[in-house]
């Protein structure tokens, strides 16, 4: 499957990306992770990095943000070398794992982080839109994982950044404070900061993604916006209530995935007619129906499963 390529208007000059990653490779033993990959990540806008454990996300962040070299390609950083310290000034960064000192507080902590800065956000502002009211006199290490998560969240903020790296941002985050985090993104964003989004929650990539690039074993399997990923795949979801018996749908030929959630039958087919006539004719008092296009979820894993596929022929070839 290509990667859908981005659309340019000839007549209007495109910005320069905040960051680039142009016919990047990077092998880490025997394992190609990277092979190959461009990536360019635009001011105000957000950009989704989505992918398996192990499809290379973390290679791609790190060589970025200048924490491993890349063994072949290009990699800018606002213009400069990743390395660079005044391209570092003006990104924030919110990893999967931080090590903050546990006894300081959180409002000694963002005091710190804002000296490192020439003109940092106010305390008042980082405080709003990570939601650490309350939390400023407590504690790091008192503090349960959501509120480290928030804090660490207020850290990449502190500095205004043009460009901001969020590795699972949300992840261990009740829905009142993950909500809260999409807010701020939405509003930063809005401000004209580019964002580069790692995320298991494939709702969060939908809800806030203005870009998606799917990574699979190391290379770039698609790239665009979310309604192009998910015209990449042409699957529909039946959504019903039956008394067809799973296992049968399951059987049917043009069915791809058949499950029960809360009560309904959810049934994923290339070609919604064929289906529905057979349930339809099965079921004449079939209730609750609903015919959607495939969500981001289900491009997703399409995308991957089919990558898996082709590389398992190749191995069965080989």
């Amino acid at each position: 499957m290509r990667p859908v390529p981005f659309s340019a208007d000839p007549l209007r000059a495109t910005p320069a990306p905040l960051a680039t990653l142009r016919g990047v490779r990077r092998r880490r033993g025997a394992v190609q992770a990277l092979d190959g990959v461009d990536l360019a990540l635009p001011a105000g806008q957000v950009t989704a990095l989505l992918g398996v454990n192990g499809a290379g996300k973390t290679t791609a962040i790190e060589i970025l943000l200048g924490l491993q070299p890349a063994d072949t390609g290009e990699v800018m950083l606002l213009g400069r070398h990743p390395s660079d310290l005044e391209a570092r000034r003006h990104i924030g960064v919110m990893l999967q794992q931080a090590q903050l000192p546990e006894r300081l507080r959180v409002g000694e902590l963002l005091a710190l982080t804002r000296s490192w800065y020439r003109a940092p956000r106010s305390v008042a502002d980082c405080v709003a839109l990570a939601g650490l009211d309350g939390l400023l006199e407590r504690r790091y290490g008192r503090l349960s994982g959501g509120q480290q998560r928030r804090v660490q969240f207020a850290l990449a903020l502190c500095g205004r950044p043009k460009l901001l790296f969020l590795d699972e941002p949300t992840t261990g985050l009740d829905i009142g404070a993950r909500q809260q985090v999409w807010r701020a993104i939405r509003s930063v964003v809005a401000d004209g900061v580019g964002i580069l989004l790692t995320t298991h929650y494939l709702e969060e990539a939908e809800a806030l993604a203005d870009r998606v690039v799917v990574l699979d074993a190391g290379r770039v399997r698609a790239d665009g916006a979310v309604g192009e990923i998910r015209a990449q795949v042409a699957q529909r979801r039946i959504r019903c209530t039956t008394t067809v018996p799973l296992d049968v749908v399951a059987s049917w030929p043009g069915v791809r995935r058949a499950e029960t959630v809360d009560g309904h039958l959810v049934v994923m087919c290339d070609r919604v007619e064929p289906v529905l006539r057979r349930l339809l004719d099965a079921d004449p008092q079939l209730g609750d129906l609903e015919v959607q296009r495939a969500g981001l979820a289900e491009a997703f894993v399409a995308m991957t499963t089919t990558a898996d596929v082709m590389a398992g022929s190749k191995q069965e070839a080989a």
